[in-house]
């Protein structure tokens, strides 16, 4: 989740749609004209440990216009994390 808050930080979008499921991820990804993101802020998580294949993160990105609050869904697959979608 760090990571990818950092890639959208510095508009990093290759590392972006690397971590990005198969099944979800768009084909492109403009991130020209979003917001500038200031701050993460990890509210809680589930799974994600050693055995487990699948995680959540509840968090909050702050930005110049306010506050992105998410629920997102990781999936472990060859021993890499995937962004999924957000709940």
């Amino acid at each position: 989740m760090r990571s990818r808050f950092t890639a959208f930080v510095r508009g990093d979008t290759a590392y972006l749609l690397r971590t990005w499921h198969a099944s979800t991820r768009p084909r492109r990804l403009d991130l020209t004209g979003g917001p500038r993101y200031t701050r993460l802020e990890i509210v809680g998580q589930t799974g994600g440990s050693l055995f487990e294949t699948v995680a959540t993160v509840h968090f909050r990105a702050f930005h110049t216009a306010g506050v992105l609050e998410e629920n997102s869904e990781f999936r472990r697959e060859g021993g890499q994390w995937f962004y999924l979608s957000s709940l």
